[in-house]
């Protein structure tokens, strides 16, 4: 059973790889990763938060 979860909730942005913030409905894999849309679909990717991002994804974000 997935959870579903309101990023907005919980305070903390997320984040696409590419640096682009996620502000959409979301739902926690089994391992752990949080990935876009409310269920599992394969247009749902990943989300990361600023830390976890690459340096030039962080620069994006920063820069925005």
């Amino acid at each position: 059973m997935e959870k579903h979860l309101d990023t907005k909730m919980k305070g903390v942005k997320h984040y696409k790889r590419d640096g682009t913030e996620h502000t959409g409905s979301s739902h926690k894999m089994p391992n752990g990763t949080l990935h876009t849309n409310l269920k599992h679909s394969k247009t749902s990717v990943k989300l990361f938060h600023l830390k976890d991002l690459s340096k030039a994804a962080q620069n994006k974000v920063r820069s925005s």
